[in-house]
């Protein structure tokens, strides 16, 4: 082959290749057009038909309140049914499983509160899914003070005289909570720290459950929400003594924070949030976020979440997750100092 050979050749070479470099970008340009049309196309038809919202707690607590409250104004605006499965047990992993598990498409979501990330710390390995890796923030629903509370068999007026009495019968009062690794669990195994006392935890299925043990008398004394006991405050049928947040609560004035009522420093705010499996397309997310903020700032629903103080808080699907990758370290930590575990 002589030279005038080769560079014929090698031109046809090169005006070839260039050709099915054209030829491929036109499929990809042409491929991305479609894809991008047909997320967009997903996303303008999403919901088109029920969505199952998994509540891992019983009725009646916080989650369950508030998820009900902003579900129906979902069903409302998209014009398809957010139905509400209550799947509780095993401080909400039970039904986390199921949503861990779920296909991504927008169709199983769940509304869960902090005790989601501390149950990550407090069951490790026994969970049988990855609570950063199974699950995506879609966005935060509402923040939600804890409030030390006691029977009124229990003979304290405040905060010191719970102390001094928890250290003078060390061991022998008993408190409820929703579930091993629940907020309510563990605020109260911080305030036992940072008190230095010690009291006995009898653990629940859930909210309701746990504050009808301490209005019963079962238990004597408990850290749930302020929403799921309000009542129970103002018909004297439970003492509240102090909050866990640092800001005062409109639903029960006069009632002073931990820090300013004798444990200076403590501040532990749970809240609750909407989550989806991993894997949820993020146009489907972010229509979700959008609606769910809609929702938060309708009088209607913000009067019936301070009815049982619960302060409503919108977030983008970003801000969402930043607070969970931040209160999961910071879960964890706590869990490791007070020595909270599955009992």
């Amino acid at each position: 082959m002589n030279t005038k050979t080769v560079k014929q050749y090698t031109a046809q070479q090169l005006s070839l290749r260039v050709l099915m470099c054209r030829w491929f970008l036109a499929l990809g340009i042409s491929g991305l057009a479609s894809l991008t049309v047909s997320h967009i196309v997903h996303a303008q038809a999403y919901p088109a038909r029920t969505v199952r919202v998994v509540i891992p707690w019983p009725p009646g607590g916080s989650n369950d309140i508030v998820g009900r409250v902003v579900m129906q104004k979902l069903s409302e605006s998209l014009g398809q049914q957010f139905v509400v499965d209550n799947r509780g047990g095993a401080s909400g992993s039970i039904g986390s499983d199921v949503v861990a598990k779920a296909v991504p498409d927008g169709y199983t979501i769940m509304v869960h509160s902090t005790t989601h990330l501390g149950n990550a710390h407090i069951y490790g390995k026994k969970l049988t899914y990855d609570t950063l890796k199974d699950f995506t923030g879609v966005g935060l629903l509402s923040a939600q003070a804890g409030v030390l509370t006691v029977h009124p068999s229990l003979p304290v007026k405040n905060v010191k005289e719970f102390i001094a009495l928890a250290k003078a019968r060390a061991g022998k009062i008993n408190y409820s909570s929703s579930g091993n690794g629940s907020s309510p669990h563990l605020q109260m195994a911080l305030l036992m720290s940072m008190a230095k006392i010690n009291l006995t935890h009898v653990p629940y299925k859930g909210g309701a459950p746990q504050v009808t043990a301490l209005v019963s008398g079962e238990t004597e004394a408990s850290f749930p929400t302020v929403g799921t006991v309000v009542s129970h405050v103002r018909n004297g049928k439970l003492k509240a003594l102090a909050l866990g947040s640092t800001k005062p609560s409109k639903a029960l004035p006069g009632v002073p924070t931990l820090s300013d009522a004798g444990v200076p420093g403590y501040d532990m705010s749970p809240w609750i949030g909407v989550f989806a499996p991993t894997g949820t397309p993020r146009d489907i997310l972010n229509k979700l976020n959008v609606e769910l903020n809609k929702a938060l700032v309708i009088p209607e629903v913000i009067q019936k979440l301070e009815q049982f103080a619960l302060d409503p808080s919108p977030s983008t699907v970003d801000q969402f997750n930043a607070v969970i990758k931040v209160d999961y370290e910071k879960y964890g930590l706590l869990i490791k100092l007070t020595g909270a575990k599955v009992e």
